[in-house]
């Protein structure tokens, strides 16, 4: 029998208190699609559908032909499969972790660290920073996405401590002025600094001085907004948002510092190491290092770790459409647009096949690559899989090194696929 190099995966499902909950979520919805045995449970949170050998979600092999049970197992006994320069590159292991991602409230207040740090925190600290690996990452939205990514121009972060006394407050009036002063002087690590004194005061005060400027800052605004008062001069929608998931929370001031970046459907965000962001709402696909590595501050009531975060975020103001990172159309397939962002570990395609093509070549790369379908179905045939497959929405399948993938368009409307990959 021909070795089976092509198989569908049943992936792990993580139900974190922040995700959509039952068929709201995207990742309840693909799951439901996917097997229809499934049970979902509408009280219950759908947050992460996991597509990747990650120990924490290491997806079953869907082959009874298959004697390794896992994706990751099955890897380690054919590392061949990643392609020779990705076995050689990353030590044998699939470099990246593809997931699907429903938000209904606020993520934390985060950042990922680079590989020198990961290593670090995770000797010092493995109980909270569980891998020794960097975690850039990459989200593409599925449905309108908000999210807090990056520090704002330094004007619009002074223009927040001029009209909102309870920020200017924590802050403090010197550290405020010097903000100012630096955006002036136009002197790019004046500003940097400043920056940084100014968010690391914040996010250092005490509990007792930031709950009641909070408390204060929310009656405020509320009172304005029940006036009919224009509140966006203090953020008021959004930090309201956040008071009323996260009450009496220092990562609710974040709205002052941090870009509120949308996406629309296709639209991307990639996150370098170091990138302070937190996801507030929508469906994505997103992709990143394999890690689970995150330095938190506000916003969860996970472990936090402040002094880190402030020491590792890079301070570098810019405004939020620079945040947006751009697809570019395949030369050679204009079905593919590819996002590839500049770290080694992963890039991201989606296939988007129109209803006029009814027989469709997923081509040969030099990399294993996990493939997921969103919307339609196909019949797919591979001489690596050595059967036929039913593809259909939340059809998640793994794709050896160098092996190709014929589909069989069956659906009136065409197909859109994610794929994962590492192109080195």
């Amino acid at each position: 029998m021909a070795e089976i190099r092509v198989f569908p995966l049943a992936c792990v499902v993580q139900n974190y208190s922040w995700g959509k909950l039952g068929l709201q979520s995207e990742v309840a919805q693909l799951v439901a699609s996917d097997d229809p045995t499934a049970h979902i449970d509408p009280e219950q949170p759908y947050a992460e559908l996991w597509m990747g050998a990650h120990p924490k979600g290491d997806a079953a092999i869907r082959d009874n032909r298959i004697p390794q049970k896992t994706l990751g197992r099955w890897i380690s006994a054919n590392p061949a499969c990643l392609g020779a320069k990705v076995k050689d590159a990353f030590q044998g292991r699939l470099p990246f972790l593809f997931k699907v991602l429903s938000v209904r409230s606020a993520l934390s207040i985060q950042a990922h660290p680079n590989k020198e740090l990961a290593a670090k925190l995770h000797a010092q600290f493995p109980q909270h920073y569980p891998d020794a690996n960097h975690k850039p990452e990459m989200a593409i939205a599925l449905t309108p996405f908000e999210g807090l990514c990056g520090f704002r121009p330094v004007e619009e972060i002074s223009a927040f401590l001029r009209a909102v006394p309870e920020l200017r407050a924590l802050v403090g009036e010197v550290a405020a002025e010097q903000l100012e002063q630096s955006s002036a002087s136009h002197d790019p690590r004046g500003v940097s600094a400043a920056l940084r004194v100014c968010f690391t005061r914040l996010m250092k005060s005490e509990k007792k001085a930031f709950v009641d400027q909070l408390n204060t800052l929310v009656q405020r605004i509320s009172r304005e907004a029940a006036d009919g008062q224009d509140t966006s001069g203090s953020n008021g929608d959004l930090l309201l948002r956040l008071h009323a998931q996260f009450p009496g929370d220092i990562g609710c001031f974040a709205v002052y510092f941090l870009n509120l970046v949308r996406l629309e459907p296709g639209e991307a965000l990639f996150l370098a190491a170091n990138e302070p962001h937190a996801y507030l709402q929508g469906d994505c696909v997103e992709c990143m290092a394999c890690s689970d590595n995150t330095v938190r501050a506000g916003l969860t009531p996970k472990f936090i770790d402040v002094l880190t975060l402030c020491e590792m975020l890079n301070y570098t103001p810019a405004p939020s459409s620079s945040k947006i990172f751009p697809a570019v159309q395949s030369p050679l397939d204009p079905s593919v647009f590819l996002y590839d962002p500049p770290v080694p570990d992963f890039t991201l395609m989606r296939i988007e096949i129109p209803s006029s093509i009814k027989l469709y070549l997923v081509s040969a790369l030099d990399s294993a690559s996990i493939l997921l379908v969103l919307r339609g179905t196909a019949v797919a045939t591979s001489t690596a899989a050595a059967s036929e497959m039913s593809l259909r929405r939340g059809s998640v399948l793994f794709v050896s090194a160098n092996e190709s993938l014929s589909l069989r368009l069956a659906s009136p409307d065409g197909m859109l696929l994610f794929r994962a990959c590492c192109l080195l």
